[in-house]
């Protein structure tokens, strides 16, 4: 049963994507203006299904990160549909072309965006990712089929009710957007085969999702990891500004993937900064994990083992390490990071330079908080992810990611001798 209904989900998507690939642009953007408006026209009935949601989810025990991933707002609907809107002011990649070169026989050697086709997204508690996948795919002229886990299954297929309503206002196939109308784990494993017809599984969630996805899968998988980042305070550091960039990084919204959960500070500048994070850190209630050499700054943190590090908190938490210099720094970020974003205080252009050219991260800031790694805040208007993997995408995926190349070669007649 779940091996017919994941194959008859897959070829409708596929049906629709050819649909939707040959849209304009223009035509594009009216029917995403239309789905802007029917999340708005929605927003009661998507909070009070959420509602549904949120009371099922704290039965379970949701974490509290999970908790608020998966709790929607008036200003979290609002931002939705204004997502989708900013979505509408970025330029289509599908058709952009570029020649290589003019051959000397007279061929002309072009290549041109054209979009993926059926991408499959399955996520956990975030019934946000339904706008933001759903309009992402469509503007990139991609059909998507979205598997949402069963904690915010109902809110997200509130959310695609809304957007199905502007497709078929359009004419177009609700297929276009399919949410798969059960998390169960049988129906998601048979999508996972259906290579015929999905181009492309991009998971985001927990560890444990990502592996089962990335070990099951018979279509490629980009991986949205988990996100351990770092903030490395330089010896040259301005510590009032790597201050704040700690607690807004670590604070400002703690269950998200780029929220810092590891501080690690140059000996240099421990005895100054530590006691400064120790008290604002305290003020805001942050548990702290911290090596031999930084513990004693802190009131009642727990001491933790060189082997220790890396965790992902997604609370109030983070692990504290004082380091010799900033080759320690490096090599602390390569054993424990998780390859998506990673933060430098520095004064010093040229070991912000470093940091940059040598941290192996999806994303590197140099006096900026982590909370910027953002497909939104980086200009890419709403993400679909951020991939950790460095194949055909690396970091936080907007349009152009989720379209591809294709060769375009024109002739007059030539034949090859």
């Amino acid at each position: 049963m779940s091996q017919q209904l994941a194959k008859e989900i897959s070829q409708r998507a596929a049906k629709a994507a050819r649909a939707v690939a040959t849209l304009s642009e223009a035509d594009k953007n009216k029917v995403l203006q239309k789905m802007a408006d029917a999340i708005r026209a929605h927003q009661d009935k998507i909070i009070e299904v959420n509602k549904k949601d949120l009371v099922a989810g704290k039965e379970k025990g949701l974490s509290d990160a999970m908790m608020d991933r998966l709790e929607l707002t008036p200003e979290r609907v609002e931002g939705m549909a204004s997502a989708i809107e900013e979505i509408i002011n970025l330029k289509d990649p599908v058709g952009d072309s570029y020649i290589l070169e003019e051959r000397p026989n007279g061929l002309k050697i072009e290549k041109m965006r054209i979009p993926l086709g059926v991408i499959a997204m399955i996520y956990e508690a975030r019934p946000n990712v339904t706008a933001d996948a759903g309009a992402l795919c469509f503007k990139s002229g991609n059909a998507v089929i979205l598997r949402c886990g069963r904690e915010a299954i109902e809110s997200s297929k509130a959310i695609a009710e809304a957007l199905h309503e502007a497709l078929e206002q359009s004419g177009l196939p609700k297929d276009v957007i399919t949410v798969v109308p059960t998390p169960d784990r049988e129906l998601m494993t048979e999508l996972l085969q259906q290579k015929d017809y999905i181009d492309l599984v991009i998971p985001r969630g927990g560890e444990g999702l990502i592996h089962y996805v990335s070990d099951t899968s018979k279509i490629p998988v980009i991986q949205h990891y988990k996100g351990v980042c770092h903030l490395y305070v330089d010896k040259d550091a301005d510590l009032d500004k790597a201050l704040a960039i700690l607690l807004n990084g670590k604070t400002q919204r703690t269950g998200v993937c780029n929220a810092l959960e590891g501080l690690l500070v140059h000996q240099d500048v421990a005895d100054k900064f530590l006691p400064m994070a120790a008290k604002a850190l305290g003020e805001k209630d942050v548990t702290i994990h911290a090596d031999k050499r930084s513990v004693g700054y802190f009131d009642g943190a727990d001491e933790i083992a060189d082997d220790q590090f890396g965790e992902e908190y997604l609370a109030l938490e983070i692990a504290v390490r004082t380091v010799d210099d900033f080759d320690g720094a490096l090599e602390h970020i390569q054993q424990f990071g998780s390859g998506h974003t990673e933060v430098i205080v520095t004064e010093n252009d040229d070991t912000a330079k470093r940091f940059i050219r040598e941290v192996d991260s999806a994303v590197t800031m140099a006096n900026a908080s982590s909370r910027f790694s953002d497909g939104g805040q980086l200009g890419l208007g709403a993400e679909i992810g951020i991939s950790t993997s460095k194949l055909h995408a690396y970091g936080p995926m907007g349009l152009q990611a989720l379209t591809t190349e294709k060769f375009v070669v024109t002739g007059n007649g030539q034949i090859r001798e």
